[in-house]
């Protein structure tokens, strides 16, 4: 969806608070209404506190998101840890964006620092 090397962060609190942004990497600046909805779509966010289910699952209760049908929603993942690489799996659902189509997000996450 966002290509096959996009651009991302995801920051993990302490206090198990979470925000996420993920662009596809060659996204162009738009001039127009329409251009800057185009690059709505190539775009996710989405923020709020988190919860760890068992050994491998994460449920974010979203606060704030760059769509809005995901605000007070849970969005629940899974996810496996190896060395400084978090690989976080979504189940495969409706997509917000794209009306009728059904899919899965697999994103690895490189560790940059420690709290």
């Amino acid at each position: 969806m966002y290509g096959a090397d996009p651009l991302g962060y995801i920051f993990i609190t302490p206090d198990k608070r979470m925000m996420t942004i993920v662009t596809s990497r060659n996204r162009a600046e738009a001039d127009t209404d329409s251009g800057n909805a185009a690059l709505f779509k190539s775009m996710m966010a989405y923020s709020g506190p988190f919860r760890i289910e068992g050994n491998d699952q994460f449920i974010t209760n979203v606060e704030v998101s760059w769509h809005p049908g995901w605000v007070g929603t849970e969005q629940a993942r899974t996810f496996s840890i190896d060395d400084d690489i978090l690989s976080i799996t979504t189940a495969e659902v409706l997509h917000p964006m794209f009306p009728g189509q059904k899919g899965c997000g697999i994103l690895k996450w490189q560790r940059t620092s420690r709290f």
